[in-house]
């Protein structure tokens, strides 16, 4: 009779971890810092195809670095969460705390629970009145959150970057300079003998949550906009061309402009429908 060899806990723990930790750190860096007038998330992305910045709700972003198929399942567990508790509460209970307790409780049950743990670190991002109010969750691998200080970095040499975000960083700066910032920080690593690099804007994945705006405040910045940007250019940069929300629906047109669960209707007359 074979006998199985044994493993403690620890052992076991310890290997799962130094398996995510090597996985995620061969993936390419993101981050994600307050600016005057929002949160900018910016990533390093050779693929047009696959995002690792998405929109998760109203005011709610999501960046994540390592194994696409992996964040990307959480993500969508993320978006039919939060469209559920919206649809049978109200938009404004969808919080990024509940979303980031969501995702660790997840990561935590499958660090411990299966075999193999997910090579991910993801960031649930909420974008408040001012930038003292924003709120930046880091989740690991194993469960763990960490509520970031305004500024964070994911991936690759995640602390070489960080430092750079800490030197440059400012609540109040704009969104050029912040754009600025966070190519400084991810264009410092990872060029020949450790010197910085020059990344391409066809390689930046770059979107905002904008706190000047109502209702969905997520938005990408690509093409034309995102190298004025970098050439500092901002009135090119937050010109219509840059946002890809959908128009708000008019009256006119017959189409509702406020959601009823985000209303208050106690003590109104019910209206009769318009033929």
């Amino acid at each position: 009779m074979a006998m199985q060899f044994y493993a403690s806990p620890e052992q076991i723990m310890r290997d799962r971890s130094e398996l995510a930790r090597k996985g995620i750190a061969r993936g390419r860096s993101a981050v994600v810092l307050s600016y005057a007038d929002g949160v900018l998330f910016a990533a390093e992305n050779l693929s047009s195809a696959l995002h690792k910045v998405s929109e998760i709700y109203d005011r709610i972003g999501f960046a994540a670095v390592g194994r696409y198929n992996e964040f990307e399942n959480l993500r969508r567990a993320g978006v039919r969460m939060a469209d559920l508790n919206g649809l049978s509460y109200d938009r404004r209970d969808v919080t990024g705390r509940a979303l980031a307790n969501a995702f660790a409780q997840t990561l935590g049950a499958i660090f411990t629970e299966q075999s193999k743990p997910f090579e991910v670190e993801i960031c649930v991002a909420q974008v408040g009145a001012t930038a003292a109010d924003d709120e930046l969750y880091r989740l690991t691998y194993d469960g763990s959150v960490n509520d970031e200080p305004g500024r964070m970095a994911m991936g690759g040499q995640a602390e070489a970057i960080t430092g750079v975000l800490k030197s440059h960083h400012r609540p109040d700066m704009s969104l050029g300079e912040a754009v600025k910032v966070a190519m400084r920080a991810l264009s410092s690593v990872g060029g020949e003998g450790g010197a910085a690099r020059t990344i391409a804007a066809d390689q930046l994945e770059v979107a905002v949550l904008d706190r000047r705006r109502v209702g969905r405040t997520f938005r990408r910045i690509t093409g034309a906009a995102l190298t004025a940007l970098l050439d500092g250019d901002a009135a090119t940069a937050e010109a219509p061309a840059t946002d890809d929300t959908p128009p708000t629906p008019t009256e006119e047109a017959g189409k509702p402009t406020t959601s009823a669960g985000s209303a208050d209707l106690e003590g109104q007359q019910p209206q009769p429908p318009t033929p």
